[in-house]
């Protein structure tokens, strides 16, 4: 080898070597706020991956009770909201936080207490009427305490049965579905849980459903980006890449399919929905 070669083979190293100490590119992420059931039913798990790698992003979920993830969203501190209590929602894009919402899948509210259901829930025809049983017995409830939309819902049947729950049978738990089936499991008592993360969960608890079906029972979910014009700097375009990809062929069919035991856990929006 003269030496003109071996200069270039030197030079070839270097901007090889070069080229290896740079920094990879960073990866795009996007910010969303969410509710616990969406994270603790294990959907996230399989519904987003396949929009990470099509779009080369990472999801960096915040899994909260409804209300937080939407004070996230009108923080800016997120770029895309998905939750599940829509009047929160309607107030959120009216307010002028978000845009684009967009409705993606439903599943429903189930009351669930021990198998003994020592307030004769079960023997009640409508959710208000097992609260007022659950209440005159002084069962024990976990609430969620929280905010979220699960609590929303609950303090709504509360007010349907004309009761302000208080006393030491009412525990407001300020914790994620999961913790609540698991205190309710160990004090045997109830708790309104969404079907989705109750399935999830029915391996770890004896709770059974005593009350499901009602139609004030029923539960959608709900995607929402942040608005731009509120906060210029959330990532708008991959925020819509996102609501396009839940709501579309791709993530419709991922939500689908998406069961447990063989079960559901959630229904797309549009099929079989009953108002």
């Amino acid at each position: 080898m003269n030496q003109l070669t071996r200069n270039r083979c030197i030079a070839v190293l270097f901007v090889l070597l070069g080229l290896a100490a740079l920094p990879a590119r960073a990866e795009e992420r996007l910010r969303m706020s969410t509710t616990t059931s969406t994270e603790n039913s294990g959907l996230l798990s399989v519904l987003l991956p396949p929009f990470e790698k099509k779009y080369a992003c990472k999801v960096d979920v915040v899994a909260v009770g409804t209300g937080k993830a939407l004070k996230l969203g009108e923080a800016g501190d997120v770029d895309v909201v998905f939750v599940h209590a829509r009047a929160l929602e309607d107030k959120f894009v009216a307010s002028g936080f978000g845009v684009n919402r967009r409705d993606v899948m439903y599943n429903d509210f189930v009351l669930v207490g021990p198998p003994d259901d020592p307030a004769g829930v079960g023997e009640t025809r409508s959710a208000p009427e097992a609260f007022r049983a659950i209440s005159s017995k002084g069962s024990p409830f976990i609430s969620r305490g929280d905010e979220s939309g699960t609590h929303q819902k609950e303090k709504e049947i509360w007010a349907s049965a004309g009761i302000v729950p208080k006393g030491a049978w009412y525990v407001e738990a300020g914790q994620g579905m999961g913790e609540v089936l698991t205190m309710a499991t160990q004090k045997r008592g109830y708790a309104l849980a969404d079907r989705g993360t109750y399935i999830a969960f029915r391996k770890k608890t004896d709770l059974v459903v005593l009350r499901q079906g009602d139609k004030n029972l029923w539960n959608p979910y709900g995607i929402i980006a942040v608005n731009p014009r509120k906060h210029p700097h959330v990532k708008n375009d991959l925020a819509m890449k996102l609501v396009d990809f839940v709501t579309g062929p791709e993530g419709r069919s991922i939500i689908t399919g998406f069961k447990v035991d063989g079960e559901p856990l959630f229904f797309v929006s549009g099929e079989g929905e009953k108002h």
